[in-house]
């Protein structure tokens, strides 16, 4: 195999209240990446979209994710990727997550499927670290594992892929820039230990509700009381989206990964497309663009299209 063409999706990171280990992928929006096998050692990037990323790949995370692979097996092969990017950075919904994981992705499948699946989050990770500063897994895991993922560690890498209700998401990217390293800078250093005792036993509803497809549960579960009291000052109205979508049947949802995205999770289309209708009349009433998506969880996460 000499070329790859990846469909590499959106992810909603933390889900409210698992800070850097829970997460899931979406259908809508995605990235389209195509990723060549050379028979020369150099990484060629190309961007065909309009955000002006790095093209030198040190400065790029699909590049470094790329010279990571190739220093590992001492490879004399490098790649061209060419990347059209729809997955706005700075959304709040896995932009540069989307490169790394599909940078390793493709390149794995150019190489014979060589690495297992927690390897590929290790090297996709790297790419991370580029953007953020910190190596974080929570929207690499379910872009490559696909549907809702428990990260247990980053380092080791210990990912566990949960169930994926049948249930649907909204999500809402108003065109204000909230940059990862910016929101983690306000971030408490120190946090009450009653308010990490109502953060474990939200967590661990989440995960348990997932797992025994226990709606209710679940909407119990979607509560931060931690990160999003904090970040959500940064995003034009938070409160009141959040608000109106529980009143409208919302099971409940919260910041998408660092913001400015805003997700909900509802039971049917129905509510999710109600919803939707009302994140962008606010949005409108202030003048602010903004895209909505409506979508079930992606079960499969990054999609090879042609090989």
């Amino acid at each position: 195999m000499k070329k790859v063409k990846l469909q590499v999706p959106a992810t909603v990171a933390n889900l409210v209240c698992g800070f850097d280990i829970l997460g899931m992928a979406i259908h809508q929006p995605y990235d389209e990446m195509e990723i060549k096998l050379l028979e020369t050692p150099e990484i060629i990037i190309k961007h065909i979209d309009n955000f002006g990323l790095p093209e030198e790949p040190s400065k790029n995370v699909a590049g470094v994710v790329l010279l990571k692979i190739q220093e590992y097996l001492n490879l004399k092969n490098g790649f061209e990727v060419v990347i059209n990017k729809k997955i706005k950075p700075g959304s709040g919904l896995g932009s540069s997550a989307a490169s790394a994981a599909g940078a390793a992705v493709g390149a794995n499948a150019l190489l014979g499927n060589i690495f297992t699946e927690e390897e590929l989050v290790y090297f996709a990770m790297f790419g991370e670290e580029l953007a953020s500063g910190v190596k974080h897994a929570d929207n690499i895991a379910p872009c490559i594992f696909g549907g809702i993922t428990l990260v247990k560690s980053s380092n080791p890498v210990d990912i566990i892929p949960l169930n994926s209700p049948e249930l649907f998401v909204t999500a809402v990217h108003p065109q204000v820039e909230v940059k990862t390293s910016d929101s983690r800078q306000i971030l408490k250093k120190n946090i009450l230990l009653k308010d990490a005792i109502e953060q474990w036993g939200n967590i661990a509803g989440l995960v348990a509700g997932i797992q025994k497809n226990d709606i209710s549960l679940i909407g119990r579960s979607l509560n931060d009381v931690i990160v999003e009291p904090i970040r959500s000052i940064l995003i034009p109205k938070f409160n009141e989206i959040k608000e109106k979508s529980l009143e409208l049947g919302a099971l409940g949802g919260g910041i998408s990964g660092s913001g400015p995205s805003i997700f909900m999770l509802s039971e049917k289309e129905e509510i999710s497309q109600k919803i939707a209708e009302m994140m962008k009349c606010i949005y409108d009433e202030i003048d602010i663009e903004s895209f909505v998506y409506v979508s079930k969880i992606n079960p499969s996460g990054i999609k090879i299209i042609e090989d």
